[in-house]
Parts: structure tokens; C-alpha cells; sequence
């Protein structure tokens, strides 16, 4: 599946994973910079760049942004990468920074994209964060570490975990207790599913 890259102007760490021939790589405000550090190229520049003191990029394909609006550069990425027609997203440059909101914010924009249909993956410092919405995710036995799962739903319904250390079978996780929180990889492989409901995958790399 072709995939949409998102890179914005939070703590970065440098791309996972990368873009292939015919991924779309949009930068999001200073995500800019980021990605010119790495030596990749943007097909898509987007934001009120504020965080580049309102310099904004010498590309062709620039989106400028009012400072003032309802959406978030990555949010507003995001969309326009929707509408291109990706449904695989993977976002950078999107964690911590100086306001935590916008964590907050984008962790509400990849549960949406699951609530959507879509797949969306947060990469932090060593974290990756992912979210389900009435389905499942996998993971090999050679996956190792901490894996926390938390309802983003009110309530998630018929939540099942296997083959991890600690196991639950069709649960009603609500989202104001955290249950799932630093569960662990045994060496197995494992599987979480939801049947109703929207689920937040914190994984370490």
C-alpha cells in the first residue's frame, strides 16, 4: 500500500522507516527543516509556519496556512493526503515539542483516522504509537518490551488480549481507568482486538 508521510515541528528523531517511490511526503510548518536535515524531499509543503518565524519555503507546492483556523499543520496535512487518496500515514515529528496539546491533539487525529477506516502511526523518541478502531492488531514474537493500550472510546467493548504477559478476554475497558497500561511482550506472538470501540497502541520500538 502506498503510504503518506506527515512530518511536523516536534521532537524529531529521524525517519523509521523510508518513503518509497511512490509514497507522498508532506512537510508540515518546520517539518520542513526537518525533512531537508534528512535529505528528502517534500511533494507537499503545508502550514501557517509560524514555527519558522513566518518564513515560508521557496517551493512550488506550498500550502499557506492562516495563523488563526480550526485545524493543526499536521492536521491539515493529513486531510490533504486524505483526499489524495492515502489511507496509510505515518507521522513524525509530532510528539512532545514545547505544547504538549498538540500530542494530545495528534493522538485524537489517529484515532479518527482509525474511526475512518484509515491506519495512522505516531513515531516518538522510543515509542510508536497506533490506534484500532472494532479490530485487531498483531505483533511477532520477536516484538520485546512494553506495550500499553488505553480505551479512547468512553467504553471499548469486547477487548481481548493474547499472548502477552498479562491476558484479557472480552473486557469493557472504560477510558477513564488505565488498565492496560504497561503491559509486556513474552516472546509470543500476540494479539489485541477490540470488537466496539477505538483502542490507543503504545508500543516501544
Amino acid at each position: 500500500m502506498e503510504k503518506c508521510f506527515i512530518v511536523g515541528a516536534g521532537d524529531f528523531f529521524g525517519l523509521d522507516i523510508v518513503p518509497e517511490k511512490n509514497d507522498f511526503v508532506i512537510a508540515a510548518d518546520a517539518g520542513y527543516d526537518y525533512l531537508l536535515q534528512s535529505g528528502v524531499k517534500p511533494d507537499l509543503v503545508i502550514g501557517d509556519f509560524d514555527s519558522r518565524d513566518g518564513k515560508i519555503p521557496s517551493e512550488k507546492n506550498v500550502i499557506t496556512l492562516p495563523v488563526m483556523k480550526d485545524d493543526t499543520d499536521i492536521a491539515a496535512a493529513f486531510k490533504e493526503g486524505w483526499k489524495r487518496g492515502y489511507r496509510e500515514f505515518h507521522i513524525f515529528g509530532s510528539m512532545g515539542g514545547s505544547r504538549f496539546a498538540h500530542t494530545v491533539a495528534n493522538v485524537q487525529l489517529i484515532s479518527n483516522i482509525a474511526e475512518m477506516g484509515g491506519k495512522a502511526w505516531l513515531y516518538g523518541g522510543n515509542e510508536i504509537t497506533t490506534a484500532i478502531h472494532n479490530s485487531c492488531i498483531s505483533f511477532g514474537k520477536e516484538n520485546e518490551g512494553y506495550i500499553s493500550i488505553f480505551s479512547m472510546s468512553d467504553v471499548s467493548e469486547g477487548v481481548t488480549i493474547k499472548g502477552l504477559k498479562y491476558t484479557l478476554n472480552d473486557y469493557e475497558l472504560k477510558n477513564t481507568i488505565a488498565l492496560g497500561v504497561s503491559n509486556e511482550f513474552i516472546g509470543e506472538d500476540s494479539e489485541i482486538s477490540v470488537k466496539k470501540g477505538t483502542l490507543l497502541v503504545v508500543c516501544q520500538k
